[in-house]
């Protein structure tokens, strides 16, 4: 019983550490309501270079809310509207 909730329990965790995060798409930054800590929103606006796209990642808590950073990431399949 064991060794076959053990089996699960690996299968489960295999099967979340190979599955793509997918990230929402907006076409504005400002489109973006709600931050959470670790989560990450894809902006399409067009201020990163050809192939990429910015990732706006809720950092890190402080007093007053979320910290946001910013980064050009490459882009992972079509671009989107």
């Amino acid at each position: 019983m064991l060794a076959v909730r053990a089996f699960c329990l690996t299968t489960l965790l295999a099967a979340l550490a190979t599955s793509p995060a997918h990230a929402q798409t907006v076409g504005r930054e400002q489109d973006i309501r709600n931050l959470r800590l670790g989560q990450r929103v894809l902006v399409d606006d067009g201020t990163c270079p050809a192939g990429q796209v910015k990732e706006v990642r809720g950092a890190k808590m402080t007093e007053s809310g979320i910290t946001v950073t910013r980064n050009c990431v490459p882009r992972i399949g079509p671009k989107t509207k």
